[in-house]
């Protein structure tokens, strides 16, 4: 599949990894240019098979992605809608978009992410910060709106309650370490060990079955919102799914059939050995 004609980044892929490279104009703002590229590559990516895991990352040594582009914002409406009437903005469809893909997708942050740009970060699945590098912003409240990139939605999912209202109503910049209390980002690594950190994670990923990657994603997201039970349900339904489409089955089979699981030394390094079943196709 080709992955050609964007205009506010571009894509490497190699073995199963891909790498998006925002590099647009002086601080990779994020206007229609962008919201348009990110959708088409969604679009591409919904379709795509080969590529298991998608990096994120900035050419720009100061900044991943700017906050939503102003020229858009001052031609809102200045009148109050239903909750009927409202929908979505572009900003909030592009980024449940991308958080709907199939594949792992990880966030390489080694600059500000402020405003859309954070909100963006915050619709992948994973985020990685460069200490000393990475700034985060909610600065909507002090322009007063509100976040409207699922800003608002995602944020108390990944932090709880309490958190996402101090990073929201304060509107001032939080560290890569603060980042970390608060619980926005995963990991918080130098800015020389980040690159490797995030290549060495992504080119694992890559090497599992595309269709238990997708499966393992979509029930974490379906059953965060969902009740014990119900929750429970959506587990046994993306389980089969994996089952039927990836060579798990067969490699069950294996394994009982050599007595693999009842070896100390397996027991012991199962890390190295979950890679080694991979041949097993």
């Amino acid at each position: 599949m080709k992955y050609e004609g964007f205009t506010t980044f571009t894509v490497a892929q190699n073995a199963g990894v891909m790498t998006v490279t925002f590099d647009f104009g002086s601080v990779n703002v994020q206007g229609q240019e962008m919201l348009a590229d990110l959708n088409s590559l969604a679009m591409r990516l919904e379709r795509d098979r080969e590529t298991k895991v998608v990096v994120f990352q900035s050419a720009n040594p100061e900044i991943w992605v700017c906050h939503y582009d102003t020229e858009l914002l001052k031609d809102m409406s200045d009148e109050a809608v239903s909750r009927d009437e409202a929908q979505l903005l572009d900003l909030q469809a592009v980024c449940e978009r991308i958080s709907k893909l199939p594949q792992a997708t990880i966030a390489k942050l080694e600059g500000f992410a402020r405003g859309g740009g954070h909100e963006l970060a915050l619709a992948l699945d994973m985020r990685f910060a460069a200490r000393g590098k990475f700034k985060f912003m909610q600065m909507e409240v002090g322009m007063g709106i509100l976040p409207c990139g699922g800003g608002a939605s995602r944020m108390a999912r990944q932090t709880g309650l309490g958190k996402a209202l101090e990073i929201i109503l304060s509107a001032q910049d939080y560290d890569a370490d603060e980042a970390e209390r608060l619980g926005t980002v995963n990991k918080v690594l130098e800015p020389d060990e980040i690159g490797a950190y995030v290549d060495n994670l992504a080119k694992r990923i890559a090497q599992f079955p595309a269709e238990s990657i997708n499966a393992c994603k979509q029930m974490v997201y379906e059953s965060i919102d969902k009740p014990i039970d119900e929750a429970l349900k959506a587990e046994a339904y993306w389980l089969y799914q994996a089952t039927s489409k990836t060579p798990a089955l067969k490699r069950f089979r294996i394994a009982d059939e050599q007595g693999l699981e009842h070896d100390i030394e397996n027991q012991r390094n199962w890390g190295e050995l979950v890679m080694g079943v991979q041949e097993i196709s």
